[in-house]
């Protein structure tokens, strides 16, 4: 049996468990993150955090005084990145005071990020480029196929727009698919999009390894570029999913994801 000491958080809903490890002491095997992350026999949660030091994390190069977000999906699969976990992971720095500015970098598997806390609960994460690439990915749902862009904002998005009332008749429970299969050889994250008016999009997310959630960062940042392609918009893209609200912004092809973030407990967790 074994003991962690966790905090639990969540962004627009997509919640997360964190363990403090700034030694990298604790080796997270996939049964133990998906034990962990169960919504009935564990704490429940739609991926795992450990807050450890980058120089702690084997192939990481950088900078080794950053903090490393260590994710894991909900399965016990490692992610690339998570943009609301990101925020979370940023909120429960500043808490702890393992920063000392609200300005800060963290280090990702998907490279570092920088990371802004502001007022009103609000934190801003600079994403980096979000990489459009329209190559004919078909994605079939229980409402029919739909054409997808392929998304890369650190790990693999499909985004798929929708017409007028096709979004709540979407069953996400169990996973769409795509085609060709070949495309996304590790899974993939993949978004359902309805434009409600110039920069305003309502979107619903299957991710890999975890299924619905309500809400995905990097998912909304891939939705957002997505519409940008293909509606020449320029300017902030708001994103509605069933935990909240997000904002996208961009500089070029690199985004900003501005949203709240909260730290909603703490205790302790046998394994």
């Amino acid at each position: 049996m074994r003991r962690f000491n966790v905090v639990k958080g969540h962004a627009t809903m997509n919640d997360f468990v964190l363990i403090d490890d700034p030694h990298g002491l604790h080796q997270l095997t996939p049964e133990v993150v998906a034990a962990i992350c169960h919504r009935r026999r564990g704490l429940g949660a739609d991926g795992l955090i450990r807050v450890v030091r980058a120089g702690g994390v084997k192939d990481w190069r950088g900078e080794p005084g950053l903090w490393f977000m260590d994710y894991f999906n909900a399965d016990g699969s490692v992610a690339e990145m998570c943009g609301n976990g990101l925020r979370v992971f940023a909120r429960h720095l500043v808490n702890e005071q393992l920063v000392d500015s609200v300005d800060f970098d963290v280090a990702t598997r998907a490279g570092t990020k920088h990371v802004r806390v502001g007022g009103g609960g609000l934190i801003a994460t600079q994403l980096g480029k979000a990489d459009v690439v329209t190559d004919g990915v078909r994605v079939s749902a229980n409402i029919g196929e739909f054409d997808a862009t392929a998304v890369y904002v650190g790990n693999p998005h499909a985004v798929s727009f929708v017409d007028d009332g096709q979004l709540a008749q979407l069953e996400l429970a169990s996973q769409p698919t795509w085609s060709p299969a070949s495309r996304f050889p590790e899974g993939v994250n993949l978004e359902f999009v309805e434009v409600r008016a110039p920069g305003h999009l309502t979107m619903r997310v299957h991710e890999r390894g975890v299924g619905e959630t309500m809400s995905c960062g990097t998912g909304v940042v891939a939705a957002a570029a997505a519409y940008r392609r293909r509606s020449g918009h320029d300017g902030p893209v708001e994103v509605r999913v069933p935990g909240g609200d997000l904002t996208v912004e961009f500089d070029g092809d690199d985004a900003t994801l501005t949203g709240p973030a909260v730290v909603i407990g703490r205790g302790e967790i046998w394994i």
